[in-house]
């Protein structure tokens, strides 16, 4: 099988191409102006609008994980907007791109989040759940949209909505585990907003499951079983790295320090569960966030 894979450099488009390439498929990644391109890439520019077409030829998935990272730097005026053409740009010139190819994939999944919902406290989110109206759930359910026009060319969509990935290599947990090393650690706000979350092994696994199950298809809550609050978060990260958790950070120091950026990260509840991948029967390798933690970070205390 040959999966087209654009953010293939990425935190999960890493993962996901090392796995599928060690089980025998072939990965072309799309690549952009100077970029080094190995054999079976895919040319392309999202901000010219240009694709190598023909070069898209024979793949049976597309996987779209373009987009600047939400976590890094201050939310700018600017950095909003490069947060939204780094994610609608990118997707919208694969699904044309797709669209003109001969022999279409079965199957295009793109990345999207449980940010899509906003803020919602203690309610339990489901795929079919309403958006949110802040500017991640704006953000994502345009991104959705853009996503889904491949249905329309007659391509199985799958929208991928991502809680916070926990691996070893980094990403949101990489930026927690310095403070919580140094005994820092503490929760954040209240502690008492939702965490959706899910190992980084499941995110693979759960990509690739989608990609092959032709029953799958529209929005998906990528995140484990079992969501949790802030506060217990932080205690089984603390207790994963022999570590203590004593310094909390107030609401009102995180607002000032990241502005708009605190609330919609840090300080929203999300609590989705993965009522479709339930219901396709994936079985996650880790459901409960003690035993991932201390898989995923238990030596590097």
């Amino acid at each position: 099988m040959r999966v087209l894979i654009s953010g293939a450099s990425g935190l999960v488009g890493t993962a996901l191409a090392q796995s599928l390439l060690a089980s025998g498929h072939k990965v072309g990644r799309l690549v952009r102006p100077g970029a080094e391109a190995q054999p079976g890439d895919v040319r392309w520019d999202p901000s010219a609008g240009t694709a190598d077409v023909a070069s898209m030829e024979g793949a049976e998935a597309a996987i779209c994980l373009s987009g600047a990272s939400v976590g890094e730097g201050r939310w700018t005026p600017e950095r909003k907007n490069l947060l939204r053409t780094s994610r609608l740009d990118p997707t919208r010139l694969f699904v044309d791109s797709l669209g003109k190819v001969k022999d279409k994939p079965r199957v295009f999944l793109c990345a999207s989040a449980v940010g899509i919902y906003g803020s919602r406290g203690d309610e339990i989110l489901t795929e079919t759940s309403a958006a949110g109206n802040d500017f991640l759930a704006c953000l994502a359910r345009d991104w959705e949209a853009e996503a889904m026009r491949a249905e329309g060319i007659g391509i199985r969509t799958v929208m991928a909505r991502f809680g916070v990935v926990l691996s070893s290599r980094g990403g949101a947990l990489g930026r927690m585990l310095l403070p919580f090393k140094l005994g820092a650690g503490g929760r954040l706000g209240s502690g008492k907003q939702w965490m959706s979350w899910v190992a980084e092994e499941d995110v693979v696994n759960i990509l690739r499951f989608a990609i092959e199950r032709e029953q799958i298809r529209g929005a998906v809550n990528l995140v484990a079983s079992n969501p949790v609050q802030n506060s217990e978060f932080t205690r089984v990260l603390a207790k994963t790295l022999h570590r203590p958790a004593i310094f909390p950070a107030p609401a009102f120091m995180l607002r000032l320090a990241l502005g708009e950026m605190a609330d919609a990260l840090l300080l929203a509840s999300q609590r989705a569960i993965p009522e479709r991948l339930r219901a396709a029967g994936y079985e996650f390798r880790f459901a409960n966030l003690d035993p991932a933690l201390r898989a995923i970070v238990g030596g590097k205390s």
